[in-house]
């Protein structure tokens, strides 16, 4: 199968549009994928291959300050261009939803949503806010913004980095968008976490109690949780497999 790599604005939003030749102009099932934090849309490109190869339209974006967004330095703030990064993909994830529909490019309105580390985080936090989505996969990320926001913040308190005293009030946004205090909002759709043990950057034990607490739940029967055994912060080809049978088998 011939896949087709588009690259493309959507208002302004830079995209690469991942979708199998012969069917790109017919509605198919959408998938948003999102990367990582100081990565970029071409390092997601091989996930979104194996995705167009089972018969989905993938939609990479750039997030704000990545890519061809990124503008400047990074925030000597503790996370805050992080938080803010996640904050456009939250915010922007409906514009590229709104401009496929309105091309009538959905099939039936199947719409998935995806991302490693920071997208993963982006992908929980849709779930909170997005019933339209029918299917997820969150790969290195967290549920639990608020308790990562804590540790990152206890982190630079330790090391003597400088953190406002008002930090938690311009981030109080990510309360609503933290799906370990609102996991009835998985509503039984299917969802998909995988994480490595020895994760160095976003810890293992914040996905593993979460899946602990929620996993007998009726509205968590089809979320599913991959634990990784010495796995660090890193995807691998066979998991990225992995991540589009889940999509084909939930989603097409």
């Amino acid at each position: 199968m011939k896949i087709s790599v588009r690259h493309r604005f959507i208002k302004k939003i830079p995209v690469l549009e991942v979708v199998p030749e012969e069917s790109k102009r017919l509605p198919l099932p959408l998938v948003i994928y999102y990367h990582g934090w100081q990565s970029s849309k071409e390092l997601t490109l091989t996930q979104a291959r194996k995705l167009a190869m089972k018969g989905i339209r993938v939609i990479l974006p750039d997030a704000m300050n990545h890519g061809e967004r990124k503008t400047g330095p990074i925030s000597p703030i503790p996370s805050i261009t992080f938080w803010s990064s996640i904050q456009y993909n939250l915010v922007e994830f409906s514009q590229l939803t709104h401009f496929f529909r309105k091309q009538g490019l959905i099939m039936n309105e199947e719409i998935g949503v995806g991302g490693v580390s920071m997208g993963g985080i982006t992908t929980c936090g849709l779930l909170t806010q997005h019933p339209e989505i029918k299917v997820a996969a969150s790969m290195m990320g967290t549920p639990a913004p608020m308790d990562y926001l804590a540790l990152v913040s206890k982190v630079a308190k330790e090391r003597s980095i400088f953190v406002p005293a008002d930090l938690p009030f311009l981030l109080s946004w990510i309360h609503y968008y933290d799906l370990s205090k609102n996991p009835e909002k998985l509503n039984n759709r299917p969802v998909l976490f995988w994480h490595g043990t020895e994760d160095e950057k976003i810890p293992y034990q914040e996905v593993a109690d979460f899946y602990q607490r929620i996993k007998a739940e009726p509205y968590a029967e089809n979320t599913q949780f991959i634990t990784a055994e010495n796995e660090r912060h890193l995807i691998r080809g066979e998991v990225m497999d992995q991540v589009a049978n889940f999509f084909a088998d939930h989603l097409i």
